[in-house]
């Protein structure tokens, strides 16, 4: 008696393959098929991309059921953290460097994932039931796409040549992106970054490196704005113009890694641990007490890592996930997020039965996967050089935080990315911030190079330590993590109503930009120029704020803007007082989203 075809064929046995199959295996029914073209599965060598997010966090968690041993096997993650280089500071010490971070552990749990056993227990699991096989060792690979019929795909084992007939092929081949060469389907992303990373043994607490005692690291004054948390417990960000360098505990050992924009910083470089060690020595003197002592465990290197794709999903019943369809930048932890988000709606989509249902839905998904994806393009082509700016780079996280948690962990973690009738007015919410989101990026892009040819980077005191939910508007969109099982409607509504918050973030960071540039604090409480601030227009050129500034300012009025938060949040990033704070009130939502 021959053996039952398989439902789904996945082509790949990493992160993206493997956490797929277990969603499949948990939500339906369907038998799987797994074609890995290695020899083992996980891969020997070490493997990258270790930092998770809420959104992905909750999907290995919950979705996924992987919650306890997630906890009991790997770190659970403190943030994302930031840190800036000080002026005037020979930066050999911890305590030399500025914070750009969020205190609290957020309500929705991450985790720093070692790759290699973290996709050795999903996939031991997967094995577990009768309705999973995976063959390893694949070659001579081929698909042929039937739309009206089952999908033929052909192969080689050691056990010789093999065909069988399947509805569903997904590729989660990774960057072998087998189905986006074959459909002719691979698509530039103008991203031109590159990264090289390595592992060393046991863990860098950075926090030790630093000339203070014990006692003095224990009752050190920062600890009123960072918190008691240990701070190497967070993916550790250390950031120049163009380039961060990344520091993430595993168990045993310490994850390394420089990624850089290749317009800005040479490859030749750092391209192996001995330049990326000297490269970090140079720039962020505190390592070379640590690192040189370190046993180096792996290493690797990426070149011009982001790529794009025409489509993901099609009506004919295939689909791409994780790297075989597209890939931004690490910058935020981002790939994991797009798995999850692209594996929901491909499991959705292969439990319907209804030709035309599915075909609706998938122009639907292929819609919300291009969106996600590449509203991340502009934080990575356009405003990358903020990362040498703490003031620039506070206001574009800030942004890019508020609407991550806003618009991606929100609909996620109340399974709303799979549902169509919430999605269509998810998009009409997506666009109105489309604009808004380019502009912004390149305001702080053009802020960054203007603050650079005024010589005001890494300005001279004290370090900064800045914790972000000292944005008002920030801190409230956080509270969308506590709204769980709503409606399609219900959530649709709450998302348009954080338009009003969203707009006035964005508000702030125009005003904030200009008074910065003519040098006036007013423009803050400027009711003029602040309400006139278009935010539809395709970009604020610093000349024509200042044009606008000189034009509102001539105008004599006792009318002053009301910020919901006290908008002299900033003024720490040039080491001003904040004191006699302007006048503050709620915000309206209608009045912010006109």
């Amino acid at each position: 008696m021959s053996e039952p075809q398989p439902d789904v064929v996945i082509l790949g046995g990493g992160l993206a393959g493997q956490t797929l199959a277990r969603h499949l295996l948990l939500d339906t029914d369907k038998r799987i098929l797994m074609l890995e073209r290695r020899d083992e599965i996980p891969w020997f060598h070490q493997k990258v991309g270790e930092s998770s997010v809420q959104l992905a966090g909750h999907y290995f968690g919950k979705v996924l059921g992987l919650e306890s041993y997630l906890l009991h096997e790997h770190l659970m993650k403190y943030n994302l953290r930031f840190y800036f280089p000080s002026g005037g500071r020979d930066n050999t010490r911890f305590e030399d460097y500025g914070h750009i971070s969020i205190r609290p552990f957020s309500n929705v749990p991450s985790y720093q994932l070692n790759r290699n056993t973290l996709e050795a227990e999903i996939f031991r699991r997967n094995r577990e039931s009768d309705r999973f096989t995976v063959l390893t060792g694949v070659k001579d690979l081929d698909v042929d796409i039937v739309p009206d019929g089952d999908h033929v795909v052909r192969y080689r084992t050691d056990a010789g040549p093999a065909t069988v007939n399947t509805r569903w092929v997904v590729d989660a081949s990774g960057r072998n992106r087998f189905l986006a060469r074959k459909l002719g389907l691979r698509m530039p992303m103008p991203i031109h970054n590159d990264t090289f990373f390595w592992w060393v043994e046991g863990t860098v607490d950075i926090e030790k490196l630093t000339d203070r005692t014990r006692q003095e690291v224990r009752l050190k004054k920062e600890r009123g704005t960072l918190g008691h948390l240990p701070v190497f417990l967070a993916t550790n960000h250390f950031c120049v113009e163009g380039l961060w360098f990344w520091v993430i505990p595993l168990q045993g050992k310490t994850s390394l890694g420089l990624v850089y924009d290749s317009k800005v910083h040479r490859h030749e470089d750092m391209n192996s641990v001995e330049k990326a060690n000297a490269w970090v020595f140079k720039h962020f003197p505190l390592f070379a007490r640590d690192l040189p002592q370190r046993k180096v465990l792996d290493f690797g290197t990426i070149r011009q890592y982001s790529h794009s794709c025409e489509r993901t999903i099609s009506p004919d019943r295939w689909a791409m996930t994780g790297e075989a369809g597209r890939f931004t930048d690490p910058l935020y932890s981002p790939g994991s997020d797009l798995i999850s988000t692209y594996n929901t709606m491909i499991v959705s989509a292969i439990q319907m039965d209804d030709p035309e249902e599915r075909s609706r839905t998938i122009e639907t998904y292929e819609q919300m996967m291009r969106a996600l994806a590449n509203a991340y393009v502009p934080s990575y082509a356009v405003s990358y050089d903020c990362l040498g700016d703490e003031e620039a780079f506070s206001l574009k996280y800030a942004w890019e935080l508020s609407v991550y948690f806003i618009a991606y962990v929100y609909p996620f973690i109340n399974d709303l990315f799979s549902d169509r009738r919430f999605l269509l007015g998810f998009m009409r919410f997506f666009s109105r911030l489309g604009p808004i989101n380019n502009s912004l990026h390149k305001l702080l892009s053009d802020f960054f190079h203007w603050k650079k040819s005024q010589g005001m980077l890494a300005p001279q005191g004290e370090p900064i330590f800045f914790d972000l939910f000292d944005i008002g508007t920030l801190k409230e969109a956080e509270k969308f993590f506590y709204r769980i099982g709503v409606e399609a409607d219900e959530a649709r509504d709450a998302l348009f109503a954080q338009l009003g918050p969203l707009e006035e973030l964005a508000r702030f960071i125009v005003a904030h930009v200009t008074s910065v540039v003519v040098g006036d604090p007013r423009v803050m409480e400027n009711k003029a120029f602040v309400e006139g601030i278009d935010l539809r227009a395709d970009g604020w050129p610093l000349d024509d704020l200042r044009r606008r500034w000189q034009e509102a300012s001539s105008i004599e009025t006792k009318e002053r803007w009301m910020w919901s938060f006290d908008p002299k949040v900033m003024n720490r990033f040039r080491h001003m007082p904040a004191d006699k704070p302007l006048p503050l009130a709620p915000t309206q939502v209608g009045e912010m989203a006109k």
